[in-house]
């Protein structure tokens, strides 16, 4: 693929501005010859609002550089054409932003007064610094495709006071170690958001050297996830003053003083607690059964929620103590290369809830606390976000078959025995059956998608109430169904007790009772027909939290190795 050069498209840009032509440059001439001053001046005005107006034809989106209004004034305003070599030093700062920029070249040395650089959402590979001018003050180049510093620390701008490198593949100790104050001593604003930074202690001792440090964003790497960030952070570099757009304040960094001196913290090491709460609107599977219907066998329904975790630990569960159920999914979601994937599907962990028998509302109550140590992997699947499944179990029990009586004594040992049968018929009658499960049927009513970003641009708990929609569709004709059914034995039991009133009645009374009874049967079929067509049924819900833990300002820190 050919390279897109970063001067290219800024020339193709002052070449838009029409700094040559009507109304900037000479064809414009004509509007200013009249020697009266006052015509002179209502000509120039005309022109200056022919580069204003939003509606004329002549205006120009001057977002990507400041210094466009002004030029275009200019042009107007100087009788002689504008040279390139006042063009370029004119610009002070340049925003070329999603271009499809591939490459940095030493065309932008031409502007050798430019002090803000921002090359956001390109696809550029390296920042050759000498293509750099040495007056620049801010560079952005986030979301390009940096994978190394190297190119840049070379021989870096010496007034630079931000640099912008977040979203970009940057996260060696190479990376790293390229991060100090030999390279960067007037450097004021760090941003390094949504890197691959995992090993939190080796970039804190290289920040730590930038004498001028104040501002750093840092939210989005694999190591903020750990319950030691920020703390960790705040008291490694004491001359900050902003973090992750907070303020850092006296009380929280006295709360966390000492954690950077301290040895012996597991400080690379994440803690998320996962809850399910309560469960409604699931449709009671009994009711599909006629109530007239033999009592054997019994069936039995019991539901659970289960989702997938990533986990290279057994979790630490703070409601049972049953063993997670390793699974590989058939199918992965989400960002990140194959090896990646394939990697961390190898760590992901089914858990599934306690069995509830069926309630209007299934309070599950259950909480799960999983510890992970390869943050990479965490962030990734917090980008795919966690899928929520109900699970439904059916199990069907039957009375043990009577064994046989082996053999046999005739006609009148038979005969003989008929009385005692009848005795032990009644007795069992009496006592509950011995009942034999089948093998358990288990089937998904349904699930959900929980996406799970926020926490990596940091946020902290991820609470939700997970509308499983889907469901409502399926137990509709369910819920239809028992209208029917409830309205019909509602019917005949109005129907039967009128019959009984009418019995003691005379004719005419009984007539006329008669009348009512059919108006109100009619009445209440077309109650049935309308309620039939549109059934209100609450949609399934599931109370559902994803939420990292932190050590706290004050708080004992107790994680040791």
């Amino acid at each position: 693929m050919d390279s897109k050069k970063l001067s290219a498209v800024i020339e193709k840009r002052i070449r838009r501005l029409c700094l040559s032509d009507f109304p900037c440059g000479r064809a414009s001439n004509e509007c200013r010859k009249s020697e009266d001053s006052a015509e002179k001046a209502n000509g120039t005005d005309a022109l200056l609002d022919l580069l204003s107006c939003p509606r004329s034809p002549w205006s120009h989106d001057g977002s990507w550089s400041r210094q466009v209004p002004g030029l275009r004034r200019l042009a107007v305003l100087t009788p002689e054409p504008l040279q390139p070599d006042f063009i370029y030093t004119y610009f002070t700062t340049l925003r070329i932003v999603d271009k499809g920029v591939t490459a940095i070249d030493s065309g932008l040395l031409k502007f050798s007064q430019l002090e803000e650089l921002v090359l956001s959402v390109n696809k550029i590979p390296e920042i050759p610094v000498e293509n750099l001018p040495n007056t620049l003050k801010i560079l952005e180049v986030s979301a390009n495709h940096l994978s190394s510093l190297r190119a840049l620390t070379t021989r870096p701008p010496p007034r630079l006071l931000h640099l912008g490198l977040g979203s970009n593949g940057l996260g060696s100790h190479q990376d790293a170690a390229r991060l100090t104050g030999r390279h960067w001593p007037q450097l004021v604003c760090l941003d390094l958001s949504d890197c691959e930074f995992q090993d939190q202690r080796t970039l804190l001792e290289a920040l730590r050297t930038l004498p001028r440090l104040r501002t750093l964003v840092l939210m989005g790497n694999p190591f903020t996830l750990a319950s030691s960030y920020p703390g960790l952070a705040v008291d490694s570099l004491p001359r900050l003053s902003c973090l992750d757009a907070s303020w850092i304040g006296a009380e929280e960094r006295r709360g966390f003083g000492g954690l950077a001196d301290t040895t012996g913290l597991i400080v690379d090491q994440a803690s998320v607690k996962v809850s399910v709460g309560r469960m409604r609107g699931i449709p009671d599977p009994q009711t599909s059964a006629d109530k007239d219907s033999p009592d054997l066998p019994v069936v039995a329904y019991s539901f659970s929620v289960s989702y997938e975790f990533l986990s290279h630990q057994t979790p630490i569960d703070l409601t049972d103590d049953r063993e997670p159920e390793v699974i590989t999914p058939a199918a992965t979601r989400g960002d990140g290369s194959d090896a990646d994937l394939q990697s961390d599907n190898n760590k992901l962990s089914r858990h599934s809830t306690s069995k509830l028998p069926w309630s209007t509302c299934m309070d599950f109550s259950d909480t799960q606390t999983y510890t992970v140590s390869d943050l990479g992997a965490l962030k990734r699947f917090f980008n795919q976000g966690v899928r929520l499944s109900i699970e439904e179990e059916k199990v069907v029990s039957w009375p043990v078959a009577p064994e046989e009586k082996k053999g046999s004594k005739g006609k009148d040992s038979s005969i003989k025995s008929d009385s005692a049968k009848d005795k032990s018929k009644d007795k069992k009658k009496k006592s509950a059956p011995e009942l034999v499960q089948d093998a358990p049927v288990n089937r998904t009513l349904g699930s959900v998608h929980v996406p799970l970003q926020s926490l990596l641009r940091g946020g902290q708990k991820v609470s939700v109430v997970c509308d499983l929609g889907a469901l409502h569709k399926g137990f509709e004709a369910q819920a239809t169904q028992m209208l029917k059914k409830d309205l019909g034995k509602k019917i005949k039991e109005e129907e039967d007790k009128e019959l009984k009133l009418g019995r003691g009645k005379g004719a005419g009374q009984r007539t006329a009772t008669s009348s009512k009874g059919k108006e109100r049967k009619a009445h209440e079929m077309d109650v049935l027909t309308d309620s039939s067509t549109s059934v209100p049924v609450e949609p399934p819900t599931v109370e559902f939290s994803v939420e990292l833990q932190r050590w706290q300002p004050g708080a004992p820190t107790h994680l040791h190795q």
